[in-house]
């Protein structure tokens, strides 16, 4: 017969699973900081011996670090997702950022309409509260805030689309976007028209899914990522223009 005798479950390996569906979900994040010992043990209503058990079994797996006098923290598990010579490859080569965009376009375009259908209500409220804190961060002239409100921004989406594939391989992206490796996202920010811009579309997008529409949302994200292409590409047809310019200027100051 096909049955198996059932046995209770190791607290152990409740506190394993807990953890692994939390960095599953992206709800601990790379680098994040686990609570105490001591406080985690008691928010779990397990012993600590069964807690450091499955602390030892999530670091066997590669999921849990201990750093020495500071803590227990989520391994950083996007670090995997490219080689450091692909990388450099993505950094060295414009054709790369073009078809970073386009990747975007195609996969957040796809997580908006998800989002619309799919995310809870509170999924919206955080994507809400985010949009919220980058209109007051546009008043700011220093657009620091804002860039990284933008990514917190896509992000909420892309969390309330509910893919967890997607979910860690557009962290991922997002993680070398904001290393500078594809493009520096600070010089898009400095242009208050551009910036200006750049919040309009943001709020076409957040309009369309507070309103649950999905299609409206698909397309206000891929009219976002068509005008930051545009943008880039007039950035560097503007760089090439004033090297140009610059060999003319040194030209006729030695003639």
């Amino acid at each position: 017969m096909p049955f198996e005798r059932v046995t209770p479950e190791k607290l152990s390996t409740a506190v394993t699973r807990q953890i692994e569906k939390l960095i599953l979900r992206g709800i601990l994040r790379p680098g994040e900081r686990l609570p105490s010992e001591r406080e985690l043990a008691e928010r779990l209503g397990v012993s600590r011996p069964s807690l450091r058990e499955a602390v030892a079994d999530l670091q066997d797996k590669g999921l849990l670090v201990t750093r020495a006098g500071a803590g227990v923290f989520v391994a950083d598990v996007l670090g995997s997702a490219f080689s450091p010579a692909l990388i450099r490859l993505f950094a060295d080569h414009d054709e790369a950022v073009f078809n970073y965009i386009a990747f975007r376009r195609d996969l957040e375009g796809l997580a908006a309409e998800r989002a619309a259908r799919l995310a809870s209500d509170t999924d919206l409220k955080v994507i809400q509260t985010v949009f919220d804190k980058m209109e007051t961060a546009h008043t700011k002239p220093n657009p620091k805030d804002e860039a990284r409100l933008d990514a917190e921004f896509h992000m909420g989406i892309i969390e309330a689309s509910h893919n967890v594939v997607m979910l860690h391989m557009m962290r991922s992206m997002f993680e070398l976007l904001q290393q500078g490796v594809f493009y520096n996202r600070q010089i898009m920010f400095k242009q208050r028209t551009t910036r200006g811009a750049l919040l309009d579309q943001h709020r076409a997008i957040n309009t369309a899914l507070q309103a649950r529409d999905a299609e409206a949302a698909r397309a206000a994200v891929i009219a976002h990522l068509d005008f930051v292409e545009q943008a880039l590409a007039d950035q560097q047809k503007a760089e090439r223009h004033e090297s140009i310019a610059k060999k003319r200027l040194d030209h006729e100051k030695t003639r």
